[in-house]
């Protein structure tokens, strides 16, 4: 019995990524819309820090794990949906706000890493098999989101200060008000993210992908 329902499991996931994979271009944008949708109900997840404009939110893990499930385009256009969304005044961004100052305020550069993750993991996670397992997509995430997210995000967070201060920050100053503080959240976030792609992503190729093992 055990044995039958995990059968049915692992068709069921394998379908829906198939099926994903190979859906139509409307199915697919709805896919999109829906993972923007999820981004901004967990960017409600706020915690204000009193010495940096940049609070913890959890909507990292809808990010993280927006690649994985629709793939390295339609996840970065999740993204792009849930950023122009925002700018055009939906309250979904942290502490359910909207609009374009966001653009000049400090976070716009975490934006722009929000749109690249998808399309580094998305890639990876449908090209090689491997990758779906715990350890390897552990390693990636990091990248994902201490490298590929921070690295504009720091940028950002700087060009901010600057215009707000007049001076070029330090980077420890960008440090302390960017990243140190979050990373006890985001690892884990990327380990949920992580333990999740395991159980929901086939150990098999799935639509035209190709496992590069």
């Amino acid at each position: 019995m055990q044995i039958s329902i995990a059968d049915n499991y692992y068709k069921k996931r394998f379908h829906f990524f198939k099926w994903n994979r190979e859906s139509s271009i409307t199915k697919k944008v709805t896919l999109a819309l829906l993972m923007a949708c999820v981004t901004g109900i967990l960017a409600q997840i706020v915690i204000p820090l009193p010495w940096t404009p940049v609070p913890v939110t959890g909507q990292t893990f809808a990010v993280l794990m927006a690649g994985v499930v629709l793939g390295r385009y339609w996840g970065a256009l999740s993204m792009v949906i849930y950023i122009a969304f925002g700018l055009v005044g939906v309250p979904w961004f942290a502490g359910m706000t909207g609009g374009y100052d966001i653009i000049f305020g400090a976070t716009a550069g975490y934006l722009i890493g929000f749109i690249l993750s998808p399309l580094f993991l998305g890639h990876l996670t449908d090209r090689y098999i491997k990758a779906r397992s715990f350890k390897p997509m552990l390693g990636l995430m990091l990248i994902a989101n201490f490298a590929i997210i921070y690295i504009p995000g720091l940028i950002g967070l700087g060009a901010f200060l600057y215009f707000v201060k007049g001076s070029v920050p330090s980077i420890w100053t960008l440090l302390v008000m960017g990243l140190i503080p979050f990373v006890i959240g985001d690892l884990i976030k990327i380990a949920g993210a992580s333990g999740l792609t395991k159980v929901i992503t086939p150990k098999e190729p799935y639509a035209n992908e190709v496992d590069a093992n």
